[in-house]
C-alpha cells in the first residue's frame, strides 16, 4: 500500500466546464466547475470503442478535488476504480467525478431558489458537455450514477427524474427515511441555536469568522442550514428550517417539502422509472449514525413493493458506522459496471 500517489493504468482528463445554469447563482459560487473525467485502459489505443459511463457524486461537503485524498492504509478511490478495470475485474467504463459543491456545503444535487440548479446542471450540462467530448455510449442503459451520504441520496433521485438519462444507480449509506435520519438532528440544532438566540444567521456569521468546524455546532447547524436551502427555500431564495428555533416543534408546511423528497417516499411516485432501472446497488453499515441503514432497507422495501426484480437489485447491510465505508465504492463500481449495455 504506497503512502503517496499511485500511478494509474488509465488516466483522468482534468477540465473546467462553464455552467451557464449556475452563472448567478443564489450564493455567489462559482459557475466554471473542475470536472475529472476517467478514461480506462485502452482508451487512447482504440478510437472506435465507445464505453458506459459511471457518473460519480460526493457526500454532504464534498468537493472534486477530495477524491484523490489519501489516508493511511487506504487507496482514494481514483486509484481502486482504476484497478477494477486494470485487473480485468470488470469491464471498461468512463468515470465522470461531478464537482456540486456550495458555500453552505453541498447542493443535494437538486434545483432550488436557495442555493441554484444543481439537478439542471448535472443533468442539463454535464451530461451532454460529457458525451460530446468523449467516446461515451449516449443513452440511459449505459449510463449510471453512484455516490455516498447526500452522494448516495442524488444517485437514488437522479434516475427517478430523469430516467432517459441514468438506468442505474448505487446509494452508499444515501439520505433516506427523514423522520429517522433528520429528525433527531433538529433537536441537536435548538439546543445549540440557543447560543445564537434561535437565529441560524448568527451562528452563519460567527462560523464565518472563524476557523471552520471549531465549535460544537458547526456540524450540525452547517447541515441543517445548507439541506433547508436545498429543500425548503422560498422562491425568492429565503430558506425556511423545518423546525421552531425554540421548541424544536416540526413546521407540517415547510417541513412536507422535505418530505416529498425522501427517496423512500418517492419509490411509488416514481414506481415506472424504477421499474426501468438496469441495476440498482443499495448499501449501508449497520450502526450508522444517521440510521441509514434503516433508509436503506425502507427504500429496499419499497422496490420489492413496487415490483422491481430482485435480480436488478443488490442489498447488503454490513457491519460498519457512517465513515470509512469508501472501500465499497470500486465493489459498487464492478457490480454496475458489468450491468450495463456495452
Amino acid at each position: 500500500m504506497l503512502p503517496w500517489r499511485g500511478e494509474l493504468a488509465g488516466r483522468i482528463d482534468e477540465q473546467v466546464i462553464e455552467s451557464e445554469l449556475l452563472r448567478d447563482n443564489p450564493l455567489g459560487d462559482p459557475h466554471e466547475r473542475p470536472i475529472w473525467v476517467y478514461l480506462p485502459p485502452g482508451y487512447d489505443d482504440s478510437p472506435e470503442t465507445r464505453y458506459p459511463a459511471v457518473y460519480v457524486i460526493q457526500g454532504y461537503t464534498g468537493h472534486v478535488s477530495m477524491w484523490a485524498n489519501r489516508s493511511a492504509y487506504r487507496q482514494p478511490f481514483t486509484e481502486s476504480a482504476d484497478q477494477v478495470f486494470a485487473s480485468g475485474e470488470a469491464p471498461p467504463c468512463i468515470l465522470v467525478y461531478v464537482d456540486a459543491w456550495t458555500a453552505y456545503g453541498g447542493s443535494q444535487f437538486v434545483d432550488s431558489p436557495g442555493t441554484g440548479r444543481y439537478h439542471s446542471y448535472l443533468c442539463d450540462e454535464v451530461v451532454p458537455w460529457v458525451d460530446a467530448r468523449y467516446r461515451t455510449i449516449a443513452g440511459p442503459d449505459s449510463r449510471a450514477i453512484m455516490g455516498k451520504s447526500s452522494g448516495g441520496f442524488g444517485a437514488m433521485i437522479t434516475p427517478m427524474w430523469r430516467p432517459d438519462l441514468f438506468g442505474a444507480l448505487a446509494t452508499h449509506a444515501g439520505d433516506a427515511l427523514y423522520e429517522m435520519s433528520y429528525v433527531a438532528e433538529f433537536g441537536d440544532a435548538v439546543r445549540h441555536l440557543r447560543d445564537y438566540d434561535g437565529d441560524i444567521w448568527k451562528w452563519w456569521d460567527d462560523f464565518r469568522s472563524r476557523p471552520s468546524f471549531t465549535e460544537a455546532a458547526d456540524q450540525v447547524l452547517l447541515m441543517t442550514l445548507g439541506c433547508s436551502a436545498c429543500f425548503s427555500a422560498d422562491s425568492d431564495g429565503t430558506v425556511q428550517l423545518p423546525f421552531d428555533t425554540r421548541t424544536g416543534e416540526l413546521r407540517p408546511d415547510v417541513w412536507s417539502r422535505w418530505l416529498d423528497v425522501d427517496p423512500v417516499r418517492m419509490v411509488d411516485r416514481y414506481a415506472d422509472e424504477l421499474r426501468s432501472m438496469r441495476a440498482i446497488w443499495i448499501d449501508a453499515g449497520n450502526r450508522d449514525e444517521w440510521y441509514l441503514d434503516l433508509g436503506a432497507e425502507a427504500f429496499r422495501a419499497g422496490l420489492a413493493r413496487i415490483g422491481v426484480p430482485e435480480e436488478r437489485i443488490y442489498f447488503e447491510i454490513f457491519d460498519a458506522t457512517h465513515m470509512g465505508i469508501d472501500y465499497r465504492y470500486p465493489l459498487s463500481l464492478a457490480w454496475l459496471a458489468h450491468r450495463l449495455a456495452r
